[in-house]
């Protein structure tokens, strides 16, 4: 809305300014989510390969010596990662129809009393995970000893750190279909049937 000296008034700025902020939000969210992406579909397709090429040269009586540790430490890395990017798309295990149907004030107090929760959980997560880094670099893998054990471990600090991350740039597009009473599983269903019911009408057709 603008005076009538045509300057622009405090309400345009501020919706301006909010727009602008969710629109670079919204770009760095895309922009991790592709990282991740691109991470655990690299650790997904290693660990393939490894697991694949352990069986065969298993089976020629020429097994891996370090074929245990490696695919253990690669499943683990691939879990975390994996939570840190389903942690960006809001898709863990919750309750967000129970959230949905409760009145606004509990809603805003649930969903602030979980995001303390989730969040103050990683940072305990992430200070530990560092502090243990210091005693495990002083031994390494069994089986290649020339890979310190706080190389491998890493993960853990780091998926914490990407984790309160992926939370607090989720949180906003959360906040807002809590406040607008929006079942996030609901919805999710509702696309799928849609999608569904989209591709039976091309087969049909």
């Amino acid at each position: 809305m603008s005076s009538p000296t045509g300057a622009v008034t405090a309400p345009s700025l501020t919706q301006a300014q909010e727009g602008y902020a969710m629109s670079l939000l919204g770009r760095v969210n895309r922009l991790l989510e592709r990282l991740l992406e691109a991470l655990t579909v690299f650790l997904l397709l290693a660990l393939t390969s490894i697991v694949i090429a352990a069986v065969g040269f298993r089976m020629v009586g020429n097994s891996f010596s370090w074929y245990d540790e490696v695919a253990s430490i690669g499943l683990a890395w691939l879990s975390f990662y994996g939570a840190n990017l389903a942690a960006l798309k809001r898709t863990h295990m919750g309750f967000p129809g129970l959230v949905s149907r409760a009145p606004a004030a509990i809603r805003a107090s649930l969903f602030i009393f979980s995001e303390v929760v989730v969040i103050g959980f990683f940072l305990v997560i992430a200070y530990y995970g560092y502090v243990v880094l210091d005693i495990l670099a002083w031994d390494n893998l069994v089986s290649l000893p020339w890979i310190g054990l706080d190389v491998t471990q890493s993960v853990i600090p780091i998926s914490a750190v990407l984790f309160i991350v992926c939370e607090l740039l989720s949180m906003p597009m959360a906040w807002r279909k809590m406040r607008s009473g929006v079942d996030g599983d609901a919805e999710e269903i509702e696309a799928a049937i849609r999608q569904a019911e989209e591709d039976l009408k091309e087969y049909r057709a």
